[in-house]
C-alpha cells in the first residue's frame, strides 16, 4: 500500500529479514524507496516503456544523500522524459554497451587494479600496454568475440606460449568485469583452449653455487649481491626480499616475519633463519647504519629497490650459468633442504605454499635421501653395517 514519503519515514522503515521491500509513495506513481537487507536506502523509480510496455526500474539515488523531496522531484522529471518516450534505463545499457575495450581497462585499472599487490599491478599494466590495447583497445566490448580471442591466442603463442595464457586470464577477468558492470551478457572467453605449461624445474648444482659464490664477491653492487644471497639463505621470493623491512626481523631470535602486503599468498609468513643468515643481515645493518628502514633502499629515490636484473645477468655471466633465473635461487634452497631428508611439509613451511599441492613439485628431490635410507636398512638385514 502507498504512504507519502518522509525523511523521517525513511529513516526508520524496518530492514527485511532478506532481499529487499519497497515502499511505495502515494504522491508520485512508480516512486519509492527500496530497503534491503544490508540496510542500504535508495529511491527507485518503476516505469513502462511507452514503446512496448516493458518494465524497467532506475535506480534515483541513495538515502541520506538524497532527501525524499529531491528525489520526488527527479522521479516528476523522469516521468516527464518517460511520458515524451524516453528510455532512462535503456539509454544507459546503449551507453554502455558502447565502451570500448580501452575503456574497460581503463575502469579496470582505476577500481580493481588497487586492490591488487604492487607487483601484480605492474604486471597487469604491462600486459594491457602491450598486448591488449594493441589488439583489441578500439573495439567495443559488446562486439568482441570468441573468434577474437582466439586469434589473439594463437598469435602471441607463436612466439610466447606461457605469455599466450596469461594475456587470457587477464582478458578473462576482464570481461567477466563487463558482465558484472552490464557492459555485456557473456565472457568471449570461454572455451579457450590453453597451451601446455611445463613447470620450469632449475636447480643449481654445488659446482655452480661455488661458481656464484666467487661472482657475488666480486660484483661491483654489493647491495644486489645481498639479495641474492638472502634469497639463497631463506628461499624467499624476490618480491619478499626487496620490500623487506628491517622492522620485519628479530634477529635475536632469528625470526623474519614476513607482513601479508609482501608475500604472494597474501598473509603473514614466519619464517626461522639459520646462524649464516643472521650473520648476512647483521653486517648489512652496521653498514646500512641506525634508522634504515629499508634492507635495500632504492638509490637516490624513497622506497626500497625495485629489481636486481642488470646485477643478476652480470653475475649469470661471470658464474657461467646463463639459463639461470632469479626464482631458481628458491627453488635451489628447496632442494638443499630436501636433500638432507626434511619432508615435503617442511618446504611447504618454509617457502609459504598455501596447498600441498605446490610443493609437491618437489617431491622427486626426496628419491636421494629415501634411496640411502632403504640402503641403510637392507645392510641391516643382510648383516651388514
Amino acid at each position: 500500500m502507498a504512504t507519502r514519503l518522509t525523511d523521517r519515514l525513511a529513516k526508520v522503515l524496518p530492514v527485511p529479514p532478506s532481499g529487499n521491500r519497497i515502499t511505495y509513495d502515494s504522491d508520485v506513481a512508480g516512486y519509492g524507496l527500496r530497503v534491503t537487507a544490508n540496510g542500504n536506502r535508495s529511491f527507485i523509480l518503476n516505469y513502462r516503456r511507452k514503446a512496448d510496455g516493458i518494465e524497467r526500474r532506475w535506480t534515483i539515488g541513495a538515502f541520506p544523500d538524497w532527501s525524499v523531496g529531491a528525489a520526488r522531484d527527479e522521479a516528476k522529471r523522469l516521468k516527464r522524459i518517460i511520458d515524451g518516450g524516453g528510455d532512462p534505463v535503456g539509454d544507459i545499457h546503449k551507453s554502455r554497451a558502447g565502451a570500448t575495450v580501452a575503456e574497460l581497462c581503463a575502469r579496470f585499472e582505476r577500481e580493481v587494479l588497487p586492490r591488487n599487490r604492487p607487483s601484480t599491478q605492474l604486471t597487469y599494466r604491462q600486459q594491457i600496454a602491450a598486448e591488449v590495447l594493441p589488439a583489441l583497445g578500439r573495439r567495443k566490448v559488446a562486439s568482441v568475440t570468441y573468434a577474437d580471442i582466439d586469434a589473439l591466442h594463437r598469435s602471441i603463442s607463436a612466439r610466447a606460449p606461457t605469455r599466450a595464457n596469461r594475456i587470457v586470464s587477464l582478458l578473462t577477468r576482464l570481461f567477466n568485469l563487463a558482465v558484472r558492470w552490464d557492459i555485456r551478457v557473456d565472457n568471449p572467453c570461454r572455451g579457450i583452449e590453453r597451451n601446455t605449461e611445463h613447470r620450469r624445474q632449475r636447480y643449481l648444482s654445488a659446482d655452480e653455487l661455488a661458481r656464484l659464490s666467487t661472482a657475488l664477491a666480486n660484483l661491483p653492487d654489493q647491495a644486489a649481491a645481498n639479495v641474492v644471497r638472502l634469497l639463497l639463505l631463506t628461499g624467499a621470493r624476490r618480491g619478499e626480499a626487496l620490500a623487506a623491512r628491517w622492522s620485519d626481523f628479530d634477529l635475536v631470535a632469528g625470526v623474519w616475519s614476513k607482513p601479508a602486503a609482501s608475500t604472494k599468498q597474501n598473509r603473514p609468513h614466519r619464517i626461522p633463519l639459520s646462524d649464516a643468515a643472521c650473520r648476512l643481515l647483521r653486517q648489512m645493518q652496521a653498514e646500512a647504519g641506525k634508522g634504515a628502514y629499508w634492507l635495500f633502499p632504492e638509490r637516490g629515490k624513497p622506497g626500497h629497490r625495485s629489481n636486481i636484473r642488470a646485477a643478476w645477468d652480470t653475475l649469470r655471466k661471470a658464474a657461467g650459468i646463463s639459463d639461470a633465473r632469479v626464482h631458481d635461487l628458491r627453488h635451489t634452497f628447496a632442494s638443499l633442504i630436501v636433500s638432507q631428508g626434511d619432508g615435503l611439509p617442511v618446504i611447504g613451511a618454509l617457502l609459504g605454499h598455501t596447498t600441498p599441492a605446490t610443493t609437491a613439485r618437489y617431491a622427486h628431490l626426496l628419491d636421494d635421501p629415501l634411496r640411502k635410507a632403504v640402503e641403510r636398512a637392507a645392510n641391516v638385514i643382510a648383516g651388514r653395517r
